[in-house]
């Protein structure tokens, strides 16, 4: 096996466990709106029916496109962004106590974790198992 196809297969598995967690989410949101909302109310999330709308769409929408390797630099990028500002709004552990907090902390910092793979993810590409590869390579097909 080729060092470039273990890359390409590695980054593959890679957006596809990045996005799956979002695209799961984002499809609980959906199916349950209103508990959704809800939930976006309790964290203590800015307009919560609006909040819903966009994780739907952030989580669901996007995540459906990195796992597929569309635009993947810009949408990791954007992950990584919303994955800490969700940090910050929705496991804010230095409000808790005892367990609580400590379950809170451990959220947050996933999250950070989560962020780092997003961004390592944009730095390294979609590899050549992506919308994105097999789109250059049709424009470039085009422009010779």
């Amino acid at each position: 096996m080729n060092a470039t196809f273990l890359r390409d297969t590695v980054l593959l598995i890679s957006r596809l466990l990045l996005a799956a967690l979002f695209v799961m989410m984002g499809w609980g949101k959906l199916t349950d709106f209103s508990g959704a909302i809800a939930y976006m109310s309790a964290t203590g999330a800015p307009l919560p029916s609006l909040s819903a709308v966009i994780a739907i769409v952030v989580e669901l929408g996007l995540g459906l496109l990195l796992a597929f390797g569309a635009f993947t630099a810009p949408i990791a990028l954007l992950f990584a962004l919303y994955t800490i500002a969700t940090g910050f709004i929705g496991h804010h552990y230095w409000t808790f106590s005892g367990m609580e907090r400590y379950d809170m902390w451990i959220h947050f910092y996933k999250n950070f974790g989560i962020a780092g793979g997003f961004l390592a993810l944009a730095s390294a590409g979609p590899g050549r198992f992506s919308l994105d590869t097999l789109l250059n390579a049709t424009i470039r097909t085009h422009r010779s």
